[in-house]
Protein backbone atom coordinates (compact mmCIF):
# COMPACT_ATOMS: atom_id res chain seq x y z
CA UNK A 1 0.00 0.00 0.00
CA UNK A 2 2.96 2.55 1.24
CA UNK A 3 4.09 2.20 -2.67
CA UNK A 4 1.09 3.13 -4.28
CA UNK A 5 0.82 5.93 -1.99
CA UNK A 6 3.78 7.41 -2.37
CA UNK A 7 3.78 7.02 -6.34
CA UNK A 8 0.23 8.83 -6.00
CA UNK A 9 2.02 11.55 -4.11
CA UNK A 10 4.48 12.07 -6.85
CA UNK A 11 2.76 11.20 -9.81
CA UNK A 12 -0.63 13.48 -9.26
CA UNK A 13 1.58 16.46 -8.36
CA UNK A 14 3.81 16.21 -11.56
CA UNK A 15 0.95 15.56 -13.68
CA UNK A 16 -1.21 18.81 -12.42
CA UNK A 17 2.07 20.85 -12.88
CA UNK A 18 2.51 19.65 -16.15
CA UNK A 19 -1.40 20.16 -16.77
CA UNK A 20 -1.38 24.10 -15.37
CA UNK A 21 2.26 25.00 -17.91
CA UNK A 22 -0.10 23.35 -20.84
CA UNK A 23 -3.38 24.86 -19.97
CA UNK A 24 -1.41 28.22 -18.68
CA UNK A 25 0.38 28.67 -21.87
CA UNK A 26 -2.55 28.23 -23.74
CA UNK A 27 -5.10 30.14 -21.88
CA UNK A 28 -2.18 33.09 -20.15
CA UNK A 29 -1.84 32.97 -16.25
CA UNK A 30 -5.24 34.93 -15.21
CA UNK A 31 -7.84 32.92 -17.19
CA UNK A 32 -6.16 29.66 -15.92
CA UNK A 33 -6.28 31.03 -12.23
CA UNK A 34 -10.06 31.51 -12.62
CA UNK A 35 -10.64 28.33 -14.32
CA UNK A 36 -9.41 26.47 -11.58
CA UNK A 37 -11.13 28.97 -8.97
CA UNK A 38 -15.01 28.23 -10.65
CA UNK A 39 -13.98 24.46 -11.10
CA UNK A 40 -13.63 25.02 -7.20
CA UNK A 41 -17.00 27.41 -6.54
CA UNK A 42 -19.13 25.16 -9.10
CA UNK A 43 -18.03 21.64 -7.46
CA UNK A 44 -18.62 22.94 -4.05
CA UNK A 45 -21.82 24.12 -4.88
CA UNK A 46 -22.64 20.41 -6.98
CA UNK A 47 -21.55 18.56 -4.05
CA UNK A 48 -23.52 20.27 -1.61
CA UNK A 49 -26.95 20.00 -3.44
CA UNK A 50 -26.22 16.22 -4.33
CA UNK A 51 -25.12 15.44 -0.58
CA UNK A 52 -28.17 17.06 0.39
CA UNK A 53 -30.28 14.97 -2.08
CA UNK A 54 -28.52 11.77 -0.79
CA UNK A 55 -29.52 12.49 2.82
CA UNK A 56 -32.94 12.56 2.08
CA UNK A 57 -32.73 9.93 0.50
CA UNK A 58 -30.66 7.94 3.43
CA UNK A 59 -33.56 9.31 5.71
CA UNK A 60 -36.12 8.27 3.32
CA UNK A 61 -34.88 4.88 3.47
CA UNK A 62 -34.31 4.55 7.38
CA UNK A 63 -37.60 5.60 7.73
CA UNK A 64 -39.44 2.69 5.30
CA UNK A 65 -36.88 0.05 7.80
CA UNK A 66 -34.30 -0.48 4.80
CA UNK A 67 -30.66 -0.28 5.48
CA UNK A 68 -29.21 2.35 2.96
CA UNK A 69 -25.90 0.89 2.14
CA UNK A 70 -25.96 2.38 -1.34
CA UNK A 71 -26.66 6.08 -0.46
CA UNK A 72 -23.98 5.62 1.89
CA UNK A 73 -21.22 4.84 -0.19
CA UNK A 74 -22.42 7.56 -2.73
CA UNK A 75 -22.42 10.27 0.67
CA UNK A 76 -18.81 8.77 0.94
CA UNK A 77 -18.36 8.93 -2.71
CA UNK A 78 -19.34 12.75 -2.77
CA UNK A 79 -16.99 13.63 -0.16
CA UNK A 80 -14.46 12.37 -2.02
CA UNK A 81 -15.33 14.56 -4.96
CA UNK A 82 -15.69 17.28 -3.07
CA UNK A 83 -11.67 17.11 -1.72
CA UNK A 84 -10.91 16.59 -5.58
CA UNK A 85 -13.07 19.20 -6.61
CA UNK A 86 -11.25 21.42 -4.21
CA UNK A 87 -8.02 20.41 -4.93
CA UNK A 88 -6.19 22.98 -7.43
CA UNK A 89 -6.29 21.46 -10.52
CA UNK A 90 -7.44 19.75 -13.96
CA UNK A 91 -7.16 16.02 -13.76
CA UNK A 92 -8.42 16.20 -10.09
CA UNK A 93 -11.41 18.23 -11.05
CA UNK A 94 -12.14 16.08 -13.80
CA UNK A 95 -11.90 13.12 -11.97
CA UNK A 96 -14.03 14.95 -9.00
CA UNK A 97 -16.56 16.17 -11.70
CA UNK A 98 -17.08 12.17 -13.26
CA UNK A 99 -17.34 11.32 -9.57
CA UNK A 100 -20.76 13.69 -8.85
CA UNK A 101 -22.34 12.07 -12.54
CA UNK A 102 -25.32 10.72 -10.47
CA UNK A 103 -25.28 7.44 -13.01
CA UNK A 104 -21.70 6.91 -12.69
CA UNK A 105 -21.64 6.95 -9.24
CA UNK A 106 -23.95 4.67 -8.43
CA UNK A 107 -22.22 2.00 -10.96
CA UNK A 108 -18.90 2.93 -8.48
CA UNK A 109 -20.32 2.56 -5.35
CA UNK A 110 -22.17 -0.86 -6.55
CA UNK A 111 -18.54 -2.17 -7.54
CA UNK A 112 -17.44 -1.30 -4.24
CA UNK A 113 -20.07 -2.43 -2.13
CA UNK A 114 -19.67 -5.73 -3.88
CA UNK A 115 -15.66 -5.77 -3.04
CA UNK A 116 -16.43 -5.09 1.01
CA UNK A 117 -18.74 -6.94 2.91
CA UNK A 118 -20.16 -5.80 5.77
CA UNK A 119 -22.49 -8.01 8.37
CA UNK A 120 -25.48 -5.84 9.98
CA UNK A 121 -28.48 -6.32 10.94
CA UNK A 122 -31.28 -3.14 10.72
CA UNK A 123 -33.57 -3.55 13.63
CA UNK A 124 -37.37 -2.02 12.37
CA UNK A 125 -38.67 -2.15 15.23
CA UNK A 126 -35.72 -0.60 17.44
CA UNK A 127 -34.50 1.77 14.65
CA UNK A 128 -30.79 0.92 15.67
CA UNK A 129 -27.97 -0.97 14.11
CA UNK A 130 -27.85 -4.43 16.07
CA UNK A 131 -25.00 -7.52 15.25
CA UNK A 132 -25.07 -10.86 15.63
CA UNK A 133 -22.37 -13.36 16.05
CA UNK A 134 -22.33 -17.03 17.01
CA UNK A 135 -26.66 -17.09 16.64
CA UNK A 136 -26.60 -14.61 19.64
CA UNK A 137 -28.90 -11.67 19.67
CA UNK A 138 -27.11 -8.87 21.04
CA UNK A 139 -29.14 -4.99 22.45
CA UNK A 140 -27.66 -1.90 20.51
CA UNK A 141 -24.99 -1.75 23.67
CA UNK A 142 -23.60 -5.03 23.51
CA UNK A 143 -21.00 -6.11 21.11
CA UNK A 144 -19.35 -10.06 20.89
CA UNK A 145 -17.46 -10.92 18.31
CA UNK A 146 -14.93 -13.13 16.70
CA UNK A 147 -12.46 -12.77 18.81
CA UNK A 148 -14.15 -13.05 22.18
CA UNK A 149 -13.72 -9.45 22.80
CA UNK A 150 -17.01 -8.06 24.70
CA UNK A 151 -18.03 -4.54 24.56
CA UNK A 152 -20.64 -4.19 27.39
CA UNK A 153 -22.38 -0.98 28.28
CA UNK A 154 -25.13 0.28 30.58
CA UNK A 155 -27.67 3.72 30.21
CA UNK A 156 -30.61 5.42 32.45
CA UNK A 157 -33.22 7.54 31.36
CA UNK A 158 -33.07 10.40 32.95
CA UNK A 159 -36.20 12.13 33.11
CA UNK A 160 -36.65 16.69 33.10
CA UNK A 161 -35.31 17.11 36.63
CA UNK A 162 -37.66 20.46 36.87
CA UNK A 163 -40.84 17.88 35.77
CA UNK A 164 -40.38 15.16 38.62
CA UNK A 165 -41.81 17.02 41.93
CA UNK A 166 -40.24 13.97 43.85
CA UNK A 167 -36.63 14.50 42.83
CA UNK A 168 -34.52 14.95 45.41
CA UNK A 169 -31.59 16.88 43.97
CA UNK A 170 -33.92 19.74 43.49
CA UNK A 171 -34.37 20.82 47.06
Amino acid sequence: MFPILMLLFIAVPMIEIGLFIQVGGFLGFWPTMMLVFITAVVGASLVRSQGLATLMSVQSKMQQGEMPAQEIVEGVLLAVAGVLLLTPGFMTDTLGMCILLPHLRAKLAQQLMQRVKVQSNFNQFGGGFHSDFGGHSQGPFNHHNDNGDVFDGEFERKDDQNDNPKNPRLK
